[in-house]
Formats: C-alpha cells, sequence, structure tokens
C-alpha cells in the first residue's frame, strides 16, 4: 500500500509554490520572510493595493504571488527577520482596512533562516494554517508547525466515512498521511513507512485490542511510533491497560476534530 498523498502531491505540483520555493534559492538571502494573507470574497484589486503599499517604503524588497484561494496572497520578503515580516503585517493590516471596505484579512507570517527551510510543503502549511483562525488575526507561523508539516501519520480505523474524514483533517493540517484498514496491514505499514504516529481504532479485523498494542511495541524498528488511541471503547479498564502498555493518548468517539488537532500536535511535540 502506498502512502495516499495524492492532494498533496497535486498541490505542491502548483507554479505557486514551485515559483516561491526558486525564488527563495535564487535569492542572496539566508533569511527569507513570507506573508500570506487571505481574505475571503476580497476585492480583485487586492495586490495592486498590497504591492502600493509595500513599494511605498523605501529599500524594501519583495515579491508577489496570488495563493490558490481567490481573495489570497503570499509575499515573499528577501532578508526580512521575523520581527520585520510581523511589522509589514501589521502595517498592510491598518493601511489595507483603511483603504478597502470592510476589510477583514487572515493572516500568517514567519520568517526562515536557512533557503532549506522554505520548502514547498510549508507554504501549503502556511496557507492551510489561516482556516483555522478567526478574521483580523495574525498567527505567527513557528518552528513547531514546521514540524507538524513533516510528521507522518498512519490511520487505522476500519470505517471508510471515519478513515477518509480522518485523511483529509489531518492532511489539512499539514501532515503526510497514509491509511489501513486493518491491524495486520497497520503493522506492515509501521515497518515499511516509519510513521511519526499511529492513529488507531482498537476494533480491528485480524488483530485488534491489547495484542495488537504489544504487536506496534515489539516491532522492529529503529523507533516505536507514538499511538493515540481512537475508538467506541470506554471501559475503564481497557483505557487503563492502553496506557499501562505504552499508549500515548486515548480519544473515545464521538470526538471533538478541534480536540484531536490538539491532543495529536501535543503528543508529537
Amino acid at each position: 500500500m502506498m502512502p495516499n498523498t495524492t492532494l498533496q502531491s497535486q498541490r505542491e505540483q502548483s507554479s505557486v509554490y514551485l515559483d516561491i520555493e526558486q525564488s527563495v534559492k535564487e535569492t542572496t538571502f539566508e533569511t527569507s520572510g513570507v506573508l500570506f494573507i487571505s481574505c475571503a470574497g476580497g476585492p480583485s484589486y487586492l495586490e495592486t493595493q498590497v504591492r502600493g503599499i509595500l513599494e511605498s517604503q523605501p529599500g524594501l524588497t519583495f515579491k508577489i504571488w496570488s495563493g490558490e484561494e481567490p481573495g489570497s496572497l503570499f509575499v515573499l520578503l528577501p532578508g526580512q527577520s521575523l520581527d520585520a515580516v510581523h511589522f509589514q503585517g501589521l502595517l498592510l493590516k491598518q493601511r489595507l482596512q483603511e483603504i478597502v471596505a470592510d476589510f477583514d484579512p487572515r493572516m500568517t507570517l514567519a520568517s526562515f533562516q536557512g533557503q532549506e527551510e522554505l520548502t514547498q510543503q510549508v507554504l501549503i502549511k502556511m496557507e492551510d494554517s489561516v482556516n483555522h483562525q478567526a478574521s483580523g488575526e495574525i498567527h505567527i507561523f513557528s518552528k513547531d508547525d514546521i514540524q507538524t508539516s513533516r510528521s507522518r501519520i498512519l490511520i487505522v480505523e476500519g470505517d471508510a466515512t471515519v478513515r477518509e474524514f480522518l485523511e483529509i483533517r489531518l492532511q489539512m493540517q499539514g501532515y503526510e498521511t497514509t491509511v489501513a484498514d486493518n491491524g495486520l496491514s497497520a503493522l506492515e505499514l509501521i515497518e515499511s513507512w516509519k510513521p511519526d504516529l499511529v492513529l488507531t481504532e482498537l476494533n480491528l479485523y485480524g488483530i485488534d485490542g491489547l495484542p495488537y498494542i504489544h504487536h506496534i511495541q515489539r516491532l522492529d524498528v529503529d523507533e516505536v511510533p507514538k499511538i493515540v488511541v481512537l475508538t467506541e471503547q470506554r471501559v475503564e479498564q481497557t483505557i487503563s491497560l492502553c496506557f499501562q502498555n505504552g499508549v500515548d493518548d486515548y480519544i473515545t468517539k464521538p470526538f471533538s476534530p478541534v480536540e484531536l488537532d490538539a491532543r495529536i500536535r501535543r503528543c508529537i511535540h
């Protein structure tokens, strides 16, 4: 079974992300600031206004691209520190709100200390991160966010609907994912694909429950992945035994997607 990363791969082939990554490689600066602006239903002249505001600042070098969604922009600021990028974000927000009626953007910004840090995958994660922000918010994209975008999660779930939801949800969070619908396939994938975390049901075909958890712990891998159980089983003894046998977290269904995001992030970091 191959990792199901079709959506991620298609987005990485977009000329926007490729162009930005190439521009960073061509710059003479090691440090690169990036600002992503999202304004659903924003005016068609948004890019013109942003360009004008940035051009009014003497000596500022920048490049602008339209994002994947209408009303979104990427701004590359070569040589700019995080404080400088944050200042530009605040300035743009203030000036645009003076110019554009009811302008209420969401922004994500970061400064990368090495050219190798700013990849297409990281740019996709920056763009996706605004989906979880309140309007008008400016989010500082951190090293934890970068680590998240590189982490691998194996989803083990027998219910196809739940499995698909989890896969889409976690890909939106920037994780690389693959799936298994039974315990035996999951054990094979852990050995071959080497995930950082296994998000798994306990009620599985082939091998399930505590024997399945024991097999994960005894696999011949360099590092045993974190294990998060997501299950309908609510028996207190089962929960206690799972933690005693190396499970990192235990979540019962039905579950809150926001809480799931937070608990997975905590386990990985």
